[in-house]
């Protein structure tokens, strides 16, 4: 029997819950850095932002969205676009985000 599982959009997003902004003390998930992610043949594509272009931390992220995306089972690869529009807000965050940085929930841009 074959235990392979494909990966899903939601187990990709769930594992990047574990990649920590270290400058905001959160996750890239429910910051809203994470804009999509697209997985075809096991190689997982990852389209994100920054909160802030030219973040000292870019790379550090860049690296642990990377390293935490293929330890995913059946990722083959991971490539990450960095984009910088639609540009980032704190509106883009998820509730929790937004309740722990005391941002009202029905914030949009």
């Amino acid at each position: 029997m074959d235990d392979f599982v494909q990966p899903t959009r939601e187990i990709i997003l769930e594992a990047l819950r574990d990649v920590i902004d270290p400058e905001l003390g959160f996750n890239v998930v429910d910051l809203g850095l994470i804009y999509i992610v697209e997985i075809v043949d096991c190689v997982v594509d990852i389209t994100m932002t920054m909160t802030t272009p030219g973040c000292p931390a870019q790379d550090y992220i860049m690296m642990g969205v990377q390293e935490r995306g293929l330890r995913v089972p059946g990722v083959k690869d991971v490539n990450i676009a960095l984009v910088w529009e639609p540009q980032w807000s704190p509106t883009k965050m998820m509730p929790a985000a937004k309740k722990h940085f005391h941002i009202p929930e029905d914030s949009h841009d």
